[in-house]
Formats: C-alpha cells, structure tokens, sequence
C-alpha cells in the first residue's frame, strides 16, 4: 500500500496503545512499527513528555514517530525537534495559579478515601494534573481508587466544584485515566495539536482514543469536525480496528 502523505493516523497513548500507566506491549511496538512504514503515525497524550516516553520504552520515542505531541499537544514535536512549547503559567499569571492551587489543596484536605499518597498537584507546561489519590499510588491502590471513584463519583463532583468557583478563571477540567483529572485553558485540550497537522497539509486524520465519551480527555478531539474519531477500548481492540481501517483501504 503506497504511503497517503495527506493522511495520518493518530494515537492516544494511556489506555489506547498501552493498559493504564503500563509500558507497551512487544506486540503493539512492533505492530505500531509496521504501521509506520504504511501511514504517518503521530502520537498525542495528556501526560509529560517523560511520562509518555515511560510508557513507550524510551526518549527515542521522540524520534521514531513524525509528530509526538505531549500535554494534549502543548508540547509538541516533529521529525524528533521541539516545535513549541506553552506555559499556563503565562495563561493564568502567578496570582491566579496559587489561588487555584490553593483551593485544591484544601478541597483534598477535607475527603476521605481508602488512602492517600504523594504528589496531588502536578504542575506541567501547558495543564495541571490533580489527583486526590495521589500520583505515588501504588498499581494496586490506582485500582482501588478507580474502582472507588466509579462508585463515589470523587473526580466528577471535584470538578462540578472547581467549576462552581472559578467559573470566569478560562479553565477547563477533564478528566481521564483512572486517577486524576486534568486542568487547563479553554481550547488547550488535544485539539491543539490539530493545529500544526492542518499546517502541515493533512487532509484526513484519524483520531483512536479511549476516553471518548462527554468529559473524557479525548472527547474534544473525538468529535471535532476535522477528524474521523475511533472509540477503543483496549490496546488489543485498537489494533483490531487500525487492521480493518487498513484493509478497507487498500
């Protein structure tokens, strides 16, 4: 099958390409590699940069795919060089920031959860990752949180009362994973990373994620006009149906 240099296929990385917070499979690097040498393949995640290359085996990530975009695409690369990088720093100003900060932190202060560990704000480029469990859960207590969180709803009403305070502050909150919820400015979730592939020519983009319905950190991106949206709900469904979009096109 020649190569459509108009058309690229777009990824998801947590809970798409890999299980939640684990490394990718041997199978699905491999079948991702192939797929490299059919279509321009691009990556976009909601976490760092080092966090995805964590789960990808690597930094070499950066350059083994045409467009890696970290931060919902806040961070993005091409060909393997940093093409731009934003600041919610210089979005919100520092006055505004630890209101909000400040407020989070005290909101967590007040519940009560099956436990509790480290790192509840995470502070990167383009958003703030909050996770009332704590990033420093164990595999075991992320599972028991998510299990708990189904039940308890504790991210969603989080959310309905950062919304009920901040409503003029220009943020907006998704949540994803199965821990914590992202925050950041209106516009600046993973369609921003359409902007440089309009640039660079693509016509058609597919887009496969997994948390694609209402409120999920791939929804926006979806559902928006410009791509052809794939809901997966695993890695191995993934493949399944990258593998039938390919033979359809051939």
């Amino acid at each position: 099958m020649e190569v459509d240099s108009s058309t690229i296929y777009l990824f998801d990385v947590d809970g798409t390409l890999t299980k939640p917070r684990q490394k990718i499979t041997a199978d699905m690097e491999t079948f991702l590699m192939m797929l490299n040498f059919k279509v321009t393949v691009g990556l976009v995640g909601g976490s760092d940069v080092g966090k995805i290359a964590e789960q990808m085996k690597g930094m070499h990530i950066i350059s083994k795919f045409p467009y890696v975009f970290a931060e919902n695409g806040l961070v993005a690369y091409k060909n393997g060089e940093l093409v731009w990088k934003k600041s919610i720093v210089n979005y919100m100003g520092e006055e505004k920031l630890q209101t909000f900060i400040n407020y989070c932190l005290n909101y967590m202060s007040k519940i009560s959860l099956p436990c509790k560990r480290g790192n509840f704000i995470e502070f990167r480029n383009g958003l703030i990752n909050i996770c009332p469990v704590g990033r420093s859960c164990s595999q075991r207590e992320r599972e028991q949180f998510s299990q708990y969180d189904k039940e308890h709803k504790v991210r969603e009403k989080f959310v309905e009362s950062l919304n009920k305070e901040f409503p003029d502050l220009g943020l907006f909150f998704s949540i994803g994973g199965q821990i914590s919820f992202d925050c950041f400015p209106v516009g600046w979730d993973k369609r921003y990373c359409l902007r440089l592939l309009e640039q660079d020519g693509y016509k058609t983009i597919h887009f496969f994620g997994d948390k694609t319905s209402e409120g999920g950190n791939d929804f926006e991106i979806y559902s928006d006009p410009r791509t052809i949206g794939h809901s997966v709900s695993s890695p191995d469904d993934t493949c399944e149906q990258v593998s039938r979009l390919l033979q359809q096109q051939q």
